[in-house]
């Protein structure tokens, strides 16, 4: 993941902004001790972060975004914790972005799939205009909600399964930019050949059999053309390769198509 940039918001911070606030727990600590693994993590990978934060200070929102397009980050993800009107009545994970239709939504959907595997309920994406880290960021950003601070039975899952959150998030992350290198290999060095196994009108059911591909280990990614999904694995420029993965696509049971196209659009 040489040369990918990734800004990492600790939300809220300081006296001034704990976010929400149960018992003696303060969501301002758990953003950050979170934001720090999954940085740690994508840092591991290859990926040059960039913290708004690294320590318990108050930074505006407006600063906070300024700060994300200063270092001209690829994606900007803010992490933070829920809280319901009434303690302990909401629980899960979900994901919010400035508006649907975009890069910043396909990251979400990436980070949504790999939250739902810990354990956490999936209550989806979120479209929060309102919001300045959203609005202002000149990448495309996300705000992750790990679980709700207020329910204790979230909290239990945050403390137990940290690791497995921050990998979540973090290989969320990752899989999206897998994805744009691989478009950006494409269109940079002519036609592949590529293997289709799925064209769908409705993105949940190509991401589903994305999920599945991707589980069997195949470098599988998806593509919208305006009108289709289209789930697609591998890009080759040797034929011969190409067949190779073809039938170990069909010896685990998946439909084939070879395609040969200059881009992935």
């Amino acid at each position: 993941m040489n040369g990918k940039r990734v800004v990492i918001d600790a939300g809220h911070g300081g006296d001034r902004d704990p976010g929400a606030v149960y018992e003696e727990r303060k969501e301002k600590d758990d953003n950050l001790r979170l934001a720090l693994a999954v940085g740690r993590i994508l840092e591991q990978n290859g990926v040059d972060v960039v913290y708004t934060r690294v320590t318990d200070v108050f930074d505006t929102p407006y600063e906070k975004a300024n700060i994300a397009n200063e270092a001209e980050g690829d994606y900007f993800v803010s992490i933070h914790r829920n809280a319901a009107r009434e303690p302990g009545k909401g629980s899960g994970t979900m994901t919010l972005i400035y508006e649907t239709g975009g890069k910043a939504e396909e990251l979400a959907a990436f980070i949504n799939q790999e939250l739902e595997r810990t354990g956490f309920k999936d209550l989806g994406i979120f479209e929060r205009p309102d919001l300045i880290v959203l609005r202002k960021t000149k990448m495309p950003a996300v705000l992750v909600e790990a679980g709700f601070l207020d329910n204790p039975e979230d909290n239990r899952q945050f403390e137990e399964k940290f690791d497995e959150l921050a990998a979540a998030i973090a290989t969320g992350i990752l899989d999206m930019l897998a994805e744009d290198e691989e478009k950006k290999l494409t269109a940079e060095e002519g036609a592949y050949y590529m293997i289709q196994t799925g064209v769908y009108r409705v993105r949940s059911l190509a991401e589903q059999q994305l999920a599945e591909l991707r589980k069997q280990g195949f470098p599988a990614f998806l593509i919208f053309d305006g009108m289709y999904y289209k789930v697609r694995v591998g890009a080759f420029k040797n034929l011969d390769n190409a067949v190779k993965m073809e039938q170990e696509l069909r010896k685990s049971g998946f439909p084939t198509v070879m395609v040969y196209e200059k881009e992935v659009k």
